[in-house]
């Protein structure tokens, strides 16, 4: 087993979507789409492997059909994580247990490869340092951010008038570790405009949902009751933080492609597809 994996959950039961992971986008059924990504990715860089964490038999047929390496989880499992953490478990008891997990969801078909890189080459980079320095990781946990334009948080305020509780910001420290995350937009600004003359950008990052662990983290994660902040906000990851648990913000950017988190519902189908018209298709050569 490779010391990175990339763990891609694929339910198959959605309320809104049954049978999600098979659904075609643009001609390519959704779970493929992620599969290719995390191909990539895994012959890209060194050391990585990808495999679909599924509960269905159906799911599990479509990748033996499509060569997609896949391993069957408990239908008990209540979240991506969960499933995540089953399906290593699957692996650890084959002898094949990953040092660093991405936990890449499976109906996320336009993450763009550039962010699992980016996750994976700085926990690599992390690696090194702790190594050259004989120390233990101050990083276990890291996630994705961009740093929002003027214009961009003019747009998530009016995206929270209909859904308020889509978009998560995120206040980060001088090292690029997160202080909260929270489904309100932080922080708050006094004499905004004031600020819109002096900086280019405002101080707002926006959380992007995807996450890689050390195993340490994804194992303890599990072993820790749920925090003040975590169910109100309905934001897992503030587990982490709350037990002070290190989450390494990692600043990634879309390089001119519109950005789209997972698809849930018809509506999101056809935004995925929109996406792809406008922007093209990834380059996965």
């Amino acid at each position: 087993m490779a010391d990175v994996l990339i763990v891609i959950p694929a339910r198959y039961a959605s309320t809104r979507l049954p049978g999600k992971p098979l659904i075609p986008i643009a001609g390519i059924e959704m779970l493929k789409r992620v599969a290719q990504i995390a191909d990539y990715v895994s012959r890209k860089l060194a050391h990585c492997e990808y495999v679909v964490a599924t509960d269905h038999p159906d799911i599990e047929a479509f990748c033996v059909q499509e060569s997609i390496p896949s391993v069957m989880t408990s239908e008990q499992c209540q979240s991506g994580t969960e499933r995540c953490w089953d399906a290593v478990q699957t692996l650890k008891a084959k002898g094949n247990a990953p040092k660093f997990i991405v936990n890449l969801q499976g109906d996320n078909p336009l993450c763009p490869p550039w962010f699992l890189e980016r996750l994976i080459l700085d926990w690599q980079a992390q690696q090194k340092t702790d190594s050259s320095n004989n120390s233990a990781s101050s990083s276990q946990v890291f996630t994705p951010f961009v740093h929002l334009s003027w214009d961009e948080l003019d747009a998530l305020r009016e995206a929270k008038k209909v859904t308020p509780y889509s978009g998560t910001t995120v206040q980060i420290d001088k090292q690029n570790y997160a202080l909260t995350f929270s489904k309100i937009i932080l922080p708050a600004m006094r004499k905004e405009d004031k600020l819109r003359e002096q900086l280019d950008k405002p101080p707002v990052r926006r959380h992007i949902g995807l996450y890689a662990y050390t195993y340490d983290a994804l194992e303890q994660y599990f072993n820790l009751d749920a925090g003040q902040y975590e169910e109100p906000e309905g934001l897992e990851q503030m587990r982490f933080l709350e037990h002070g648990i290190p989450v390494k913000m990692v600043l990634v950017d879309y390089q001119g492609r519109k950005g789209m988190s997972g698809v849930d519902s018809p509506e999101d189908i056809a935004r995925a597809e929109a996406v792809i018209a406008e922007c093209g298709e990834f380059d996965l050569g």
